[in-house]
């Protein structure tokens, strides 16, 4: 263990790039060798060759030129904690398998409902956002009293694609899902889910739910949440926010205000292995009303009888097995601080608002504008390149650039167009940082540029 500790210090130390630029075939190569069959080489040689594969090939994203998709440098004391979890090996299903772990989750469970406004609310750790959502669909879809085709779930275009899958799931199919139209910023617009609600019930349809969100994954916007919440109290309807990405604002020293509106909610996606710097698994789905919960319990006799005194949380979940992952979040607050998360939570924010501006003032790169949060959304495009060569470019410089292992961007689209992606979640990136990051683009762009070759990205990237 002590060795092995080590050795992931010292790549967290002295890893020279976020990843090491191996290609896919020598990496197969590299996994094909290994028989799988074969006689045990032991512990301290399985580490090892552990580390030569893992630790050599990972994609770091402690590394500043890491920017690309929503997974952050974890904290240290959340590390130490996974530690604990997997040696004890606690189950949170059942009281009798996990004792004071049951109760530290609930107790992180009420002080995250507390920072939501849910002044009496509950919840349950999840897998992540995915499975977040899904049990609160899951929750609007039963306690609409309605089933089939005549359940609508109102969302938008950039809503996480989990609502699709979760309707899918739920045995709705795809078009129970009706996307809400949205302002320029890509932000749900309440006076078109004012429109659509009325419509819906012109027609005789039932809307199961609005999905609001707070931190969309490529913009980093935030709904309205309170004109979108005066809209569902019209109607009646279920209010879910999904905040995977956001959540860190409720602990947030300056930038609490942007939830206002959250504690309307009838239930809350929050990813704390996004902006509270924990480990993957750490997630919650949180509910105003704790009797919503029930829509999700099943009594089983060896595990939850009715009559059962002890608080098994297998009755609000959808999972039955269950790791300990509130340990890691308890952990970090204890050490840091709420105040303490929520400032680096708001040093990668700050960060973002800083590369805003360079962007602008730089005449090779197009700002594709502004977040709330800290995605940073922009494409090359010189004044002698064309829209048509700027769309090509895109996903060619992110092949470049992660073929080197020199640095990790993201691509999306936005309003029909490609653009690169930076998405800021390390609070130990400075400014001069992303600026190399985008010296790399610029180079590998205007290389290829320069070549008149917008399909020779390998040959450029090994250069």
């Amino acid at each position: 263990m002590r060795e092995t500790v080590d050795r992931i210090a010292g790549r967290l130390r002295d890893t020279p790039q976020p990843f090491s630029g191996a290609s896919r075939e020598q990496l197969q190569d590299l996994v094909d060798a290994v028989d799988l069959d074969a006689d045990g080489l032991g512990t301290a040689t399985a580490l090892r060759e552990a580390d030569d594969l893992v630790g050599e090939h990972a994609v770091w994203f402690h590394h500043p030129a890491y920017a690309a998709h929503l997974n952050c440098p974890v904290a240290v004391p959340a590390v130490a904690a996974e530690a604990i979890i997997a040696a004890v090996n606690p189950s949170l299903d059942t009281y009798d398998q996990s004792t004071v772990g049951t109760l530290m989750e609930r107790k992180l469970v009420d002080w995250t409902c507390g920072r939501i406004g849910f002044a009496a609310g509950d919840g349950v750790f999840t897998s992540g956002g995915t499975q977040s959502n899904l049990q609160a669909l899951l929750m609007a879809r039963d306690a609409a009293g309605a089933q089939g085709n005549g359940l609508v779930i109102l969302a938008t275009a950039s809503s996480h694609f989990s609502v699709q899958k979760a309707a899918r799931l739920l045995g709705l199919g795809d078009e129970s899902v009706l996307l809400v139209r949205t302002d320029a910023h890509g932000r749900m617009d309440p006076a078109a889910l004012a429109g659509a609600l009325d419509t819906l019930a012109a027609i005789d349809r039932v809307p199961m739910c609005v999905v609001a969100t707070a931190g969309t994954t490529d913009r980093g916007r935030i709904d309205p949440l309170q004109a979108i919440a005066d809209e569902c109290d019209r109607a009646g309807v279920w209010l879910h926010v999904d905040a995977a990405y956001g959540c860190g604002l409720l602990v947030s020293p300056t930038r609490r205000h942007l939830l206002d509106g959250i504690e309307r909610a009838r239930s809350v996606t929050v990813d704390f292995h996004k902006s509270f710097f924990q480990p993957v698994s750490s997630s919650a789905v949180l509910v105003r009303e704790p009797a919503d919960l029930r829509h999700v319990t099943w009594h089983a006799d060896y595990l939850n009888p009715a009559d059962a005194e002890e608080p098994n949380q297998v009755d609000k979940s959808l999972q039955t097995t269950r790791r300990f992952d509130a340990l890691k979040l308890w952990t970090t607050l204890r050490a840091l601080g709420a105040d303490g998360i929520g400032s680096m939570f708001d040093a990668v924010l700050d960060l973002a608002a800083r590369v805003h501006d360079e962007l602008e003032r730089d005449v090779d790169f197009e700002l594709i504008g502004r977040t709330q949060l800290s995605t940073v959304l922009f494409r090359y495009q010189p004044v002698d390149v064309t829209d048509a060569q700027a769309d090509r470019l895109v996903p060619l410089v992110r092949r470049v650039l992660f073929e080197s292992g020199r640095a990790v961007v993201a691509k999306t689209v936005v309003d029909g167009r490609p653009c690169l992606k930076l998405t800021l979640l390390n609070p130990d990136t400075t400014l001069d940082d992303v600026r190399a990051v985008l010296e790399l683009v610029r180079g590998a762009a205007s290389a290829l540029v320069e070549r008149d070759d917008l399909v020779g990205a390998a040959e450029v990237g090994a250069r």
